[in-house]
């Protein structure tokens, strides 16, 4: 049995995932159900046990176990410098937004996309362009004719990346991500490279961080890493914002300290500094276990579900569920499926593009609560006619 196979029961302990009803699954937000490693949970005893939670200061293991990792795992670089800790990558996001644009500037972002993007740039007074993805035969690829007429805009001045891409799980290559770079490059458009998802991807696969595919993209970009997706410590808030470009680096971090989002709780940094120089054995095998999640998802909706389809993935642990065949919008269909079964999705009209037409589910959760999932998936698609 694995490790991963155990049931915590998450109800009644301050849950937004699991603030549902008795006999609702939420497999909705990107939140597992996994206890953290083992290696963290130690850190934060003993952090505990001191017995005193003041203010915090970012310490030298911090930015050493970032730079150790990145560069044992991604091949990657980076410089102490180049690193500013920040609470999360969405407060880093919604400070850049504001900081390196003005008020009805456009921001691009390639679609269907992380939700919480738009909210970022909405709430800020700033527009949102879509560069949609093309989807052709159940796979996704950026229409780049369509975002050289949208970084051409003078008013365009950011583009935010999903680097692995959510909700669609792809790996984006080294040569895709060159010419996005190129092209926001000869338009003077910034990258805000959103990297969150880079350790989930399935084994054998690596994701490639946008700063090190070359100069051009290291020097106009803006990485925003943490810890938290890969060992389910999302709660903690802790979150690193990589920038190489000094006159850039300077403007995030004026951004992230007017919004007193740089300054660490007691928790984070130990945390981080613990998964990072000892969490790898527990990542692997957390690994090759969503992998079969993801294997077992995809096989039971083609034999037990033909009227949906599953977006092959390599990188997350949420599965894309293309339900075109159903004249039903994206929302209405998650309620009815919810209303019927309990099984709570995310509906994919939230993450604009073609995402009316879909459903997001997390398969970040024990075999168990999964094949549990997918039968109530099953039985209600047999509920709702087409």
């Amino acid at each position: 049995m694995s490790i991963f196979d155990v049931e915590t029961n998450r109800r009644n302990t301050q849950s937004y995932k699991w603030d549902v009803g008795e006999n609702e699954l939420p497999m909705w937000v990107a939140d597992m159900d996994f206890q953290t490693a083992p290696c963290i949970i130690e850190a934060l005893k003993k952090r505990v046990e001191h017995g005193i939670f003041g203010y915090s200061v970012i310490p030298d293991d911090w930015y050493r176990a970032y730079i150790g990792w990145w560069k044992r795992r991604h091949a990657f670089e980076m410089e102490k410098d180049w690193l500013i800790f920040t609470t999360g990558v969405v407060p880093a996001i919604s400070s850049t937004v504001r900081k390196l644009t003005t008020a009805a500037e456009n921001v691009i972002v390639i679609t269907p996309a992380y939700n919480i993007f738009f909210n970022s740039i909405y709430n800020n007074g700033r527009n949102i362009v879509e560069n949609r993805l093309i989807y052709k035969d159940g796979v996704y690829s950026i229409d780049f004719e369509d975002l050289e007429k949208k970084a051409a805009d003078p008013q365009s001045s950011l583009l935010i990346l999903c680097n692995p891409h959510n909700p669609a799980g792809i790996i984006w290559d080294r040569a895709t991500l060159a010419r996005i770079g190129e092209i926001c490059a000869r338009n003077n458009v910034t990258v805000l490279s959103d990297e969150i998802h880079c350790d989930i991807t399935v084994p054998g696969r690596e994701y490639v961080p946008f700063a090190s595919v070359n100069e051009t993209c290291k020097n106009i970009s803006v990485s925003c890493i943490a810890p938290t997706k890969t060992f389910s410590i999302a709660g903690l808030q802790t979150a690193a914002v990589c920038v190489a470009n000094p006159l850039l680096r300077h403007r995030v971090w004026r951004a992230l300290n007017t919004d007193e989002v740089a300054e660490g709780n007691a928790f984070a940094c130990d945390a981080a500094i613990a998964a990072f120089e000892h969490g790898e054995e527990w990542l692997e095998e957390l690994r090759a276990y969503l992998a079969e999640n993801r294997r077992i998802a995809e096989e039971y909706i083609r034999d037990n579900i033909p009227s949906v389809k599953a977006v092959s993935a390599e990188a997350t642990y949420l599965l894309w569920i293309d339900c075109e065949s159903y004249d039903i919008s994206s929302d209405r269909l998650a309620e009815m499926i919810r209303e019927k079964t309990g099984l709570y999705l995310s509906e994919g009209c939230e993450y604009r593009g073609n995402g009316n037409h879909f459903l997001r589910m997390n398969l970040g959760c024990p075999r168990s609560r999964l094949l549990d999932g997918l039968d109530r998936l099953k039985k209600a698609f047999e509920l709702i006619k087409q």
